[in-house]
């Protein structure tokens, strides 16, 4: 019981930051739709969002996402009408590039250069939105966002328009709450059950097959359950007191860049609408790929050094 209570107390916790996050931005953007300033905006932006498969109105959750964090995002999504295949775009592009400012801070932290963060995680998120817009053709049809009240009204006078943007605040802090909570009690479980430090041993062969030293499973483990923000400390701590080497730690960086949180970041899109099987699976084999051709890269420059050092 002891660990249920700090989980939900942890959740309840977490709820309430997040609340503070989506409700106000929900809210805002519902509002600013219905003044000029927003449809100048984007129809400024619409024809550069044009390459990803995207509409004007996307810009929203994208830069909400990139400057504050993923619930930000999503609380620009449910503010808007967005197809399915526009939504996973967005989420996929997220997941590749979100709170780039905390969590680019703690990968210079960790001992990555800043230019490294940056493509990695800018480019991922580009080049998987062009890709995915080129090859899927269906997801035309308007997502519905779980609990979130339908928008097929068109509210009448500011009062009308503050009372709509209230319901939909509302209901999309409910639905990420019947997300974080439980998900919240399970990371508690895992952490004061040591799983964490448990799984960090049986990925050693993944580790190796990536070109990563063992002493660096724990900070990968951390960052993979936790995320590279939540998981900060652990990593920076597992650095620090592991010997991971800088290489070490930007190989990780660059997997976890791909798929990180990997339950909690694919589970909060669940009430979005979109299929998260694809997501999720889109993510791994994107961070596995990724990480051993960086990998392999290093090592032949590596081995070309010393070849150098030797001849001279």
């Amino acid at each position: 019981m002891g660990i249920l209570t700090r989980g939900l107390q942890a959740g309840l916790k977490t709820t309430w930051t997040l609340s503070k996050v989506i409700f106000p931005i929900t809210l805002l953007v519902v509002i600013l739709q219905h003044t000029p300033v927003l449809p100048w905006v984007i129809d400024k932006i619409a024809p550069f969002m044009k390459l990803f498969g995207l509409s004007g109105d996307a810009a929203i959750p994208l830069v909400l996402g990139n400057a504050i964090n993923l619930y930000a995002g999503i609380a620009g999504i449910i503010s808007l009408d967005l197809s399915v295949k526009e939504v996973f775009i967005i989420a996929v592009m997220l997941s590749f590039s979100h709170n780039l400012f905390i969590e680019t801070a703690v990968a210079l932290k960790v001992g990555v250069k800043l230019w490294v963060v940056l493509l990695v995680r800018l480019g991922l998120a580009a080049l998987s939105a062009i890709v995915i817009n080129l090859v899927w053709q269906g997801g035309g049809e308007i997502a519905q966002y779980g609990l979130a009240p339908k928008s097929g009204m068109v509210p009448d006078g500011w009062f009308d328009i503050f009372m709509f943007g209230l319901q939909k605040a509302s209901f999309g802090v409910l639905q990420f709450a019947l997300v974080v909570i439980p998900l919240m009690i399970m990371i508690q479980y895992l952490k004061e059950k040591l799983y964490l430090q448990r799984a960090s041993k049986k990925i050693e062969p993944f580790t190796k097959l990536l070109g990563i030293q063992p002493n660096a499973s724990m900070t990968l483990i951390s960052g993979l359950v936790i995320g590279l923000a939540f998981g900060a400390g652990v990593m920076i701590q597992a650095v620090q007191e592991d010997g991971v080497s800088k290489k070490d730690a930007t190989l990780v960086f660059i997997f976890l860049v791909a798929c990180h949180a990997v339950v909690e970041d694919t589970l909060i899109f669940l009430p979005l609408g979109i299929p998260i099987l694809p997501l999720f699976l889109l993510r791994l084999v994107t961070a596995f790929v990724l990480t051993i051709v960086v990998s392999k890269l290093w090592q032949q420059a590596e081995a070309r050094k010393r070849k150098e050092v030797w001849s001279t």
